[in-house]
């Protein structure tokens, strides 16, 4: 069960367990059965990589358990600091289409003002506000978390991602993040399904282009993992309603996509697939388990009992299931997949890919790091293929 510690009177002492049980129990394990290159989860790994996905895996469960990971707030709330900036980003109704109305009414979304946070390279003119010089790039990032937890604050893991991008990237000046709501079910009240973060990033990218003034031919939409389906489904609402909707800005010029969740559906490991190879080396946790069920169900709300509301080409792009329609990328700027060789998620962002390169051909650049987990970037521990994985994003944005 999920959350089941969360208000429990006894979660301070389960914590304890935990670690202690970690420390002097499951360590001490996981390290002599790690000993032997031939045991590893992969025999390329070092001895820490392989306990450190382990330990990786393990707080997973816990934070299952107590909900426990959300440090920095949520979109009610803001991070504050002498490094943090921050601005309030007001809703966009006026920008929404019938079809998108319809599922936010069905799921009683309603828009609704949000926080987003600032990064910028040292030296760079950070104050909020200033217009862009001519030409310079921003990177607008969406964070993973399965739509159900971490945060756009700087202080987040999350932002490991766009503090890598600004170090190796020379064309990136800036990365803003939004902090979209988070989805929530049972045993917690249902709340902020689908379209709910779809508003929000629509919000965050007229910010951008509107209040501030980016030109979308210097934006690069980011998203990882959830951020990445997020990224998805915001470049299409853009590219589907260009020039129908006054006011609505153009789609930007480039998407990048790390381990991207391209189908939230998915729970099938057959055997020979490479997502059920993968179980034994990725720390996100079976499809079919409880916190893969919490997601998927928190993420699609009412849209999962709709006719064919989970085949939906804003929900599944990678979805591979004969029951969903066919998923045009038609319009979409030149895109960048990156995907993990070690991760669960592999052969549905496969899927994703090939649909893409169907409609876009070499506008699409498909990287896979050999024996990565899901979402490596995150992991300054995930090294060399980090390093790797930012200098090909740095070289193929100067293209």
């Amino acid at each position: 069960m999920v959350h089941q510690f969360r208000r429990h009177p006894l979660k301070g002492l389960y914590l304890t367990f935990e670690l202690i049980t970690t420390l002097f129990f499951r360590l001490p394990f996981w390290i002599l059965g790690n000993v032997p290159r031939k045991l590893r989860p992969r025999q390329s790994w070092s001895l820490r990589k392989s306990v450190f996905i382990r330990a990786l895996d393990r707080f997973n469960v816990v934070i299952g358990r107590t909900d426990s990971l959300q440090f920095f707030g949520d979109h009610s709330t803001v991070t504050v600091g002498p490094d943090v900036s921050h601005v309030w980003v007001e809703p966009i109704p006026q920008l929404l289409n019938a079809e998108i109305r319809d599922w936010a009414k069905a799921a009683n979304v309603m828009p609704s003002t949000i926080p987003g946070y600032w990064m910028s390279k040292e030296n760079i003119n950070a104050d909020l506000g200033v217009s862009p010089r001519p030409g310079e790039k921003i990177v607008y990032s969406l964070h993973g978390g399965a739509y159900i937890r971490l945060s756009a604050s700087p202080h987040d893991i999350a932002a490991n991602i766009g503090r890598g991008l600004l170090e190796h990237c020379i064309d990136v000046c800036h990365v803003f993040a939004i902090e979209y709501r988070l989805s929530k079910h049972t045993p917690d009240e249902p709340t902020h399904p689908f379209p709910a973060a779809l508003f929000d990033a629509l919000a965050g990218y007229v910010y951008l282009t509107g209040t501030v003034g980016f030109s979308p031919e210097n934006i690069i939409i980011e998203g990882d993992s959830a951020g990445g389906n997020l990224a998805l489904a915001l470049v299409r609402y853009l590219v589907e309603n260009a020039g129908l909707i006054t006011g609505l800005p153009a789609p930007p010029m480039a998407l990048l996509l790390l381990s991207p969740w391209a189908d939230p559906n998915d729970a099938a490991v057959p055997p020979g697939s490479r997502a059920n190879t993968n179980m034994a080396s990725d720390y996100i946790g079976p499809p079919e388990g409880p916190i893969a069920l919490y997601a998927r169900r928190a993420f699609l709300g009412p849209l999962a009992h709709v006719s064919n509301g989970r085949f939906n080409r804003y929900v599944a792009p990678g979805c591979a299931d004969v029951r969903m329609p066919d998923v045009s990328f038609e319009g979409f700027p030149r895109t960048m997949i990156v995907v993990g060789g070690a991760e669960m998620l592999v052969d549905q962002i496969n899927t994703l890919a090939e649909r893409m390169k169907r409609d876009l051909g070499k506008k699409v650049h498909y990287y896979e790091a050999e024996d990565a987990v899901h979402d490596f970037i995150l992991f300054p521990f995930c090294e060399p293929e980090r390093t790797l994985a930012l200098d090909a994003i740095s070289s193929w944005l100067e293209e």
